[in-house]
């Protein structure tokens, strides 16, 4: 299971990352070859991903559950 205090640090680690990223850029060119240091979409995807984590983990924290919608269409067959 994952706890408030690992979501938090995964998110700060990703915060950091995109920080970095977005400071120094995400590739360089030398001459025809090409590096690139990360992806900044799937930084961004982390963390949302992350912060959604941390968010369930506060409501669940605070004994409150966390509701989950499902949406179905009644079909007469």
């Amino acid at each position: 299971m994952i706890t408030l205090e690992i979501a938090q640090q995964h998110l700060d680690s990703w915060l950091d990352a995109e920080l970095k990223v977005s400071k120094k850029g995400q590739s360089y060119s030398l001459g025809s070859r090409t590096l690139t240091y990360a992806n900044l979409s799937e930084i961004r995807k982390q963390i949302d991903y992350w912060s959604s984590k941390v968010a369930v983990c506060k409501i669940e924290e605070s004994g409150k559950t966390v509701r989950r919608a499902k949406r179905f269409v009644p079909r007469d067959l």
